[in-house]
C-alpha cells in the first residue's frame, strides 16, 4: 500500500537528525564528561534541549510536507490527530492509563513510517494544547510519539492474527521505551540532593545507569506499565476493526495515485487519467 507520506531523501535527513539530536538530549546524562560543560551545567542541559528540539522538529514537518504530501493526506492527519489528542484525556493522571497508543501504532502501521512520525508529533502537540500541558517536557513528548508511530510502520509486513501479535509486542516494549525516555530527560535535576537514585554529573556510565534503572523502578515502572497494559488491550479488542477502517480509507483516498497519458486514434488528444 502506497504511504500517505512520501518521505524522500531531504525527509529522511531531517528525521535523522532531530532523531540523533533528540536521542542526545535523553541520553545525554549516561555519557557526560567530569569537568565539561554539561556537567557544569547538568540541572540547565534538558531546558537547553527543550528549546532546541521544537526548531528542529519544525524543520522536519516543514521537509516532510515538502511535496511529500497532498491534501488527503493532510485531512487524514487532521481527523486522526484531534481524535487522538481528544481520547488522551480520557485516561492520563489515573494509574499509568494512556490510550492515544494504540491508535498511534495502528495507523502508523497503515499509513506509514512518514505519517506515523509526523502524526506522533501533531497528536502530542495537539494533546499539550487541550489539556494546558505545554511546557518543556513537550518537545520531548513530541519526539518520543513520532518514534513510536514511525517504529510501527517499519514492523515486518504480516496480517491476521500474527499482525495483532506483532503490535501487541511492540505496544508493550513502545509504551515502555516511551516511558523511560521521557524519565530520563528530567531525571538530572528531578531527584536532586544526594540520593542513591540522583544524577552525578560526571560519574560512570555504570554508576550512572544504575541509579536511573532504580528510578525507573521506584518512581514510575507502575504507571509505564500500566501504559503498557492499556495499549496491548485496545489493540487486541480494536485492532481488527481499526485496522480495516483505516486501510479502507486508505483504499478510498488513494493517496498519490500515478498518472498515465492515454492515447489513441480514437481518444482524441492525450488525456491524464489516474490509476
Amino acid at each position: 500500500m502506497t504511504a500517505a507520506i512520501s518521505l524522500k531523501p531531504r525527509s529522511l535527513a531531517a528525521i535523522g537528525l532531530v532523531s540523533a539530536v533528540g536521542a542526545f538530549g535523553f541520553l545525554w546524562p549516561l555519557f557526560v564528561a567530569p569537568g565539561s560543560a554539561l556537567a557544569q551545567h547538568a540541572r540547565d542541559a534538558p531546558f537547553l534541549f527543550g528549546l532546541l528540539l521544537p526548531l528542529l522538529l519544525a524543520v522536519v514537518l516543514a521537509e516532510v510536507s515538502e511535496g511529500g504530501i497532498d491534501a488527503k493526506a493532510i485531512a487524514m492527519l487532521g481527523v486522526l490527530s484531534a481524535l487522538d489528542a481528544a481520547i488522551r484525556p480520557l485516561g492520563a493522571g489515573t494509574a499509568g492509563i494512556e490510550v492515544m497508543f494504540f491508535l498511534l501504532i495502528l495507523a502508523g502501521r497503515v499509513f506509514g513510517a512518514g505519517f506515523g512520525f509526523v502524526l506522533g508529533a501533531t497528536s502530542m502537540f495537539a494533546s499539550a494544547l487541550l489539556t494546558a500541558g505545554v511546557g518543556p517536557w513537550l518537545p520531548f513528548q513530541m519526539l518520543g510519539a513520532g518514534w513510536v508511530g514511525l517504529g510501527a510502520a517499519l514492523l515486518p509486513r504480516c496480517r491476521g492474527w500474527l499482525e495483532l501479535a506483532l503490535l501487541s509486542a511492540y505496544g508493550v516494549v513502545s509504551s515502555l521505551f516511551y516511558g523511560w525516555a521521557l524519565n530520563m530527560w528530567f531525571w538530572p535535576f528531578a531527584t536532586g540532593g544526594d540520593t542513591s537514585v540522583s544524577f552525578v554529573a560526571g560519574a560512570p556510565l555504570a554508576d550512572n545507569l544504575t541509579r536511573f534503572v532504580a528510578f525507573n523502578l521506584a518512581t514510575s515502572f507502575g504507571w509505564d506499565l500500566g501504559r503498557a497494559i492499556t495499549t496491548v488491550t485496545l489493540i487486541l479488542l480494536t485492532g481488527v476493526p481499526v485496522l480495516a477502517a483505516l486501510r479502507r480509507a486508505a483504499r478510498k483516498a488513494n493517496f498519490r495515485p500515478s498518472v498515465t497519458f492515454e492515447t489513441g486514434p480514437d481518444r482524441g488528444p492525450a488525456v491524464p487519467s489516474e490509476r
